[in-house]
């Protein structure tokens, strides 16, 4: 039973990051290097997921410093997901019974498109995406319909409270941040 409830839990919160469907155009294949982020962080999140009328929660500890990109998936205490990216090659470990669709590059892709500057996210895009920022939003477009809206509490980007709504695929991340210093 504790790894059925590890299993549906971790594949709703991280399914929200990777279910997309996976045509050329699904997802980006956004890999930014490490240091565009222009900071090195530590945080430990808490993330709530929405979609389809269901809510389900993961804890997750990243940190970025200049050379590589870590994360640490937690549900219920335990280990579900770990990915290391050192701006070439992505590493990453799941627990069995964490659902196939859970991509780390989806990961990935979503902590960078959130954290990351728009001005670097901008530079990697294809030409038919964009990213605008405007005050604490971010919007990420795909031929001129929005695809993604983030809302910011405040700076950093990886403090306070971030929601990420995702208008293509139809899930809410509402991302709490807790500096772990």
């Amino acid at each position: 039973m504790h790894a059925r409830l590890i299993a549906a839990a971790a594949a709703v919160v991280l399914a929200g990051c990777a279910s997309a469907p996976k045509t050329p155009e699904a997802r980006l294949g956004l890999k930014l290097a490490p240091a565009a982020l222009g900071s090195s962080i530590s945080v430990q999140q808490h993330l709530k997921v929405e979609r389809a009328g269901r809510t389900d929660d993961l804890d997750v500890a990243l940190q970025v410093e200049p050379d590589a990109v870590d994360v640490v998936g937690l549900a219920f205490g335990q280990r579900v997901l770990t990915l290391h990216y050192d701006g070439k090659e992505l590493t990453s470990w799941r627990h069995v019974m964490l659902p196939s669709q859970v991509r780390a590059e989806d990961v990935l892709e979503d902590i960078q498109l959130t954290l990351w500057p728009a001005d670097a996210v901008a530079a990697a895009l294809p030409p038919e995406w964009q990213v605008a920022e405007q005050g604490r939003v971010r919007t990420l477009t795909l031929a001129g319909e929005p695809v993604m809206r983030i809302v910011y509490s405040g700076e950093p980007r990886w403090s306070g409270t971030v929601v990420l709504d995702n208008l293509r695929y139809h899930y809410k991340l509402t991302i709490q941040f807790a500096a772990t210093e």
